[in-house]
């Protein structure tokens, strides 16, 4: 595999990249019935699949960010032994594994709290520890808090040892201390157990936090790149095969600092998520298309992964600059998304659940499913055919960009067949309502294209199909224009294929001058999703939520 993909250091920008993610337990059960499930994978196209956290964990495991051994699965999964086979057969499948590395913190049961808890000095220096809270009252004063209802505060006291633990995000999670170069070799050790499991992609969890430094926020401070530099280097000698995948939800510059040939190859575009949430509830792709502009460029063997939506709340992370450029006050259009999206707004079509709202900041985030917070949740249970239609519509809608842009496109499994809102977790983790188990009742009614379900599914697979029949879709040369009308997002790829969409649910015109057709050499253009001709003498008549991919008839 070093071989191979040394020879074609390209292989995951191409057009053929078509990604995954799911909890094993939640979509299969264990490891052995994913691997049974691999015909599925294959029939959706998939080549890219990220499973997410599966070591072994505490009870309480934040979703599996709580790892108490990268060298030991889960046991109700099954065991390191299935993971390596799992992880063989999917690449004899042509899908490459993607995992977490989890390098922030440990769980406050992992091998090395346990000898830190004891006593052992070698470990406590692992983690950032404190006599007292006079270090950690100043640090305090300067860090953000992540989960301020659940784990307010940066700091839990441990009474075995009589210290204060950093705990950025929980109590039982144990910050790393990367200041201790012994630190710095135990992750490599992991990251390299992991690749020769067979993992093709790490997942850098949590990466802006792993640096502190008194009177700083202790994110995105320039020791995280020196470290993620290090470990990139090492593991391009040792298993020049493996990627790492930046996951910094950040401010847009932030994200980007990550992005690079010798830091993370890939990651997360939570900029492109936003902007498609936002444009869904103003209708406007203003905002969109200048921020994409602005922060989607990446230098050249780097590409982004581009979702709709996570295993993790949607918080609105776009710059305040950006929004200030086209005449919108981020705060107050914070404050617009969060009541859109929980619909608490006038006429809004979402079923979000609020996640961690802070009353000192105004901060929230959103938990829901795809579907459920465009629309078709409210939508089935008015019973109404207009308000599905157009929740049908809009999911498709955002597909289409997600698959059409550069980059890795990325499904959270079980949203390819519109899956709603599970009500019936408990506990005060909400994110656990976009996190259900799959249904494969509804999976045995995907080609049934009178249901919600099918319909959504059928043509997500057309979509998948066409993109990896079109070279034009492989990654690079994004062009975002402006389409002279603010509710249609207009961009190019390899000057050779134009996407139009509109946002809106009225019927939308605009002007082909506005559009450089010359430059694209579109004359008699053909539309590759529905296979139809597209005049573009003139106006342009998109019908609502309708979107198309453009090529020259020629």
């Amino acid at each position: 595999l070093d071989e191979s993909r040394v020879s074609n250091p390209d292989w995951f920008q191409s057009e053929q990249m078509i990604g995954a993610v799911c909890y094993v337990d939640r979509f299969a059960g264990t490891l052995q019935g994913l691997r049974e499930r691999i015909p599925y994978l294959q029939e959706l196209g998939l080549t890219y699949l990220h499973l997410m956290p599966l070591y072994r964990t505490p009870a309480n495991s934040d979703g599996g960010f709580a790892v108490s051994s990268f060298r030991e699965v889960n046991p109700a999964l099954g065991s390191m032994a299935d993971l390596a086979d799992l992880a063989r057969e999917l690449r004899q499948h042509g899908i490459s594994l993607v995992l977490d590395l989890v390098f922030n913190h440990t769980s406050d049961e992992h091998e090395w709290a346990l000898k830190a808890r004891a006593g052992d000095k070698t470990y406590q220096d692992y983690y950032l520890m404190f006599d007292d809270r006079t270090l950690p009252d100043q640090y305090q004063r300067t860090l953000r808090e992540i989960f301020p209802e659940q784990a307010p505060g940066s700091f839990t006291y441990i009474d075995e040892m009589q210290k204060w633990v950093w705990t950025t995000f929980f109590p039982f999670q144990w910050d790393l201390n990367y200041s201790n170069p012994a630190v710095l070799r135990a992750i490599l050790g992991e990251l390299l157990f992991l690749a020769n499991q067979g993992a093709e992609v790490l997942r850098l969890d949590a990466v802006p936090f792993i640096w502190k430094a008194l009177g700083t926020p202790s994110e995105n401070l320039p020791q995280v790149h020196w470290i993620i530099q290090a470990l990139n280097a090492a593991a391009q000698i040792a298993a020049p095969a493996l990627l790492f995948k930046s996951e910094a939800i950040v401010h847009p510059r932030d994200v980007r600092s990550y992005i690079g040939p010798n830091e993370c190859q890939i990651s997360y575009n939570p900029i492109m998520m936003v902007s498609l949430w936002e444009a869904l509830a103003t209708r406007q792709t203003r905002f969109f298309a200048h921020t994409m502009r602005t922060q989607f460029p990446l230098e050249p063997g780097t590409t982004w992964v581009n979702y709709i939506r996570s295993h993790d709340d949607i918080g609105w992370g776009f710059a305040d600059e950006d929004a200030a450029e086209v005449g919108i006050n981020g705060f107050d259009h914070r404050l617009f998304l969060n009541m859109f999206y929980t619909g608490r707004f006038p006429g809004s079509f979402a079923k979000g659940l609020p996640f961690n709202h802070n009353p000192n900041t105004g901060d929230m985030r959103i938990s829901g499913t795809m579907a459920s917070l465009a629309g078709l949740e409210q939508a089935l249970a008015k019973d109404n055919a207009l308000y599905e239609e157009h929740a049908i519509k809009r999911i498709l809608l955002i597909y289409s960009i997600i698959l059409s842009a550069g980059g890795i496109p990325l499904i959270y499994l079980g949203d390819e067949l519109a899956t709603l809102n599970d009500y019936t977790f408990t506990g005060d983790d909400n994110r656990l309502a976009h996190r259900p188990c799959y249904d494969w009742s509804a999976w045995e009614q995907r080609q049934a294209v009178q249901t919600p379900a099918g319909r959504v599914y059928t043509a997500i697979r057309h979509m998948i199909e066409v993109r990896k029949r079109t070279p034009r879709l492989r990654n690079g040369a994004t062009q975002f224009l402006d389409s002279g009308n603010g509710h249609v997002l207009a961009f190019s790829r390899h000057d050779q294929l134009l996407v139009l969409a509109n946002f809106s649910e009225a019927a939308q015109q605009l002007d082909s001058h506005h559009l450089p057709l010359a430059t694209l050499r579109l004359r008699d253009a053909h539309d590759l999703i529905t296979a139809r001709s597209c005049p573009l003498a003139g106006k342009i008549t998109l019908e609502p939520y309708q979107f198309v991919w453009l090529v020259n008839a020629g």
